[in-house]
C-alpha cells in the first residue's frame, strides 16, 4: 500500500503546502503519489513531479475540478482510495475543506493538524490552542491525515516522477460556484514568507497601522499579519490574521508590534525561528516565546527601526 497527497494548488502553481505535506508524508515510510486535481493543470503536475521522494503524480483535469470545491474532489478520493492506506492533505483553507469529508466517506477518524510523525499510526497534535500536545494513536486501517504546515520543511526538488492522467469525476451538483474575490498584492504570501512584521490593536486605528506596520514591511520585505484583536478593530482584513482561528505561520523572523499575545495568537506564531516583540507593557504574554524584547512605545520606537534599516 501507498500515501496519496492532496495537492494544494491554484491551477498554475504548486503551492509550498504541498511539499511540507510530502515531508509528513516521508515518515509514513509508504511510496508516495501526489493527486492534482484541478482544471488546465499540467503545470502544477509537472512542478509536482520534480519533489523527491514522489513515485508517481496522478492529474485529473477537468471542468468538474475547477475551483477545488470539496464535492466532486472527495469523489475522486474516494475512487482511488482502494490503493492507498494513507490520505494527506495540507492543513489549509481547501485541505481542511475536502479531508473531514473523506474521512466521513471512508468512516475513518481524520487526525487533524499533527506536527510529528511518531510511528505510521501514531502522531502528535496541538491542542488548547497549542498549549499541550497530544499524542494520538488510531487503530483505522485507511488513515486520514491533515498537516500543520507550519512543523515540517517542505521536500527537496531533484525528482522525475512519472505522471499519469486519470478521468476526472462527474459533477454530482451538490455544489457550484459563484464566485471569487482575490487579493491582489506584491508582498510574500502570509503564509509561507520568510519574514512577517504582525501588528495588533494598540495601534489604534487603522491608518496608524498603516503608517507604522507597512514601511517597516517594505524595509524587510515582509508579509504583513495582524491579531484577531487589530482585524476585529478594523484596522487590517481578515486575510492578515495571524492565530488559531486565523494562519498559522513560522517565518524565520517574526516581529510583534503592539501585540500582548493571547494564547490564540501564540498559537499561530510561537514556531517562529526567531520573534520580536515591541511592547509598551512589560508584562505581556508576548515576551514569554519572544527571543527578543523591547519595552517601548511603538509609535517612536518603529519609525527609528524603519529609518535605520533605510541609511
Amino acid at each position: 500500500m501507498a500515501t496519496l497527497i492532496i495537492a494544494e494548488h491554484d491551477d498554475v502553481h504548486l503551492n509550498e503546502a504541498t511539499a511540507k505535506a510530502l515531508s509528513a508524508a516521508q515518515a509514513l515510510g509508504k511510496p508516495i503519489d501526489i493527486l492534482v486535481a484541478g482544471h488546465q493543470a499540467k503545470a502544477v503536475a509537472d512542478a509536482a513531479a520534480q519533489l523527491a521522494g514522489v513515485r508517481t503524480v496522478l492529474l485529473a483535469d477537468g471542468e468538474s475540478l475547477a475551483n477545488r470545491r470539496a464535492e466532486p474532489l472527495a469523489d475522486l478520493v474516494l475512487s482511488l482510495a482502494d490503493k492507498y492506506e494513507a490520505i494527506v492533505a495540507p492543513a489549509t483553507s481547501a485541505g481542511k475543506n475536502v479531508a473531514p469529508r473523506v474521512a466521513a466517506l471512508l468512516d475513518v477518524m481524520q487526525v487533524s493538524e499533527i506536527t510529528k510523525v511518531v510511528a505510521p499510526d501514531t502522531f502528535e497534535r496541538p491542542i488548547y490552542a497549542g498549549n499541550a500536545i497530544e499524542t494520538v494513536q488510531t487503530s483505522d486501517k485507511k488513515l486520514v491525515l491533515t498537516v500543520r504546515i507550519a512543523a515540517f520543511p517542505a521536500a527537496a526538488t531533484g525528482g522525475n516522477a512519472a505522471i499519469e492522467t486519470i478521468a476526472a469525476p462527474a459533477d454530482a451538483g451538490l455544489s457550484r460556484f459563484v464566485g471569487a474575490e482575490l487579493s491582489v498584492s506584491d508582498r510574500p504570501e502570509l503564509a509561507s514568507a520568510r519574514v512577517i512584521v504582525s501588528g495588533g490593536r494598540a495601534l489604534g486605528s487603522a491608518d496608524k497601522f498603516q503608517e507604522v506596520i507597512a514601511p517597516l514591511a517594505d524595509q524587510l520585505k515582509a508579509a504583513i499579519g495582524a491579531s484577531r484583536a487589530a482585524v476585529d478593530a478594523g484596522y487590517a482584513p481578515n486575510d492578515w490574521q495571524v492565530g488559531q482561528t486565523g494562519k498559522v505561520v513560522a517565518p524565520e523572523l517574526y516581529i510583534a508590534v503592539g501585540i500582548s499575545g493571547a494564547i490564540q495568537h501564540l498559537a499561530g506564531m510561537k514556531d517562529s525561528k526567531v520573534i520580536v516583540a515591541i511592547n509598551k507593557d512589560g508584562d505581556a504574554p508576548i515576551f514569554q516565546v519572544a527571543d527578543y524584547g523591547l519595552v517601548d512605545d511603538l509609535f517612536t520606537v518603529v519609525p527609528a527601526l524603519t529609518k535605520a534599516l533605510a541609511n
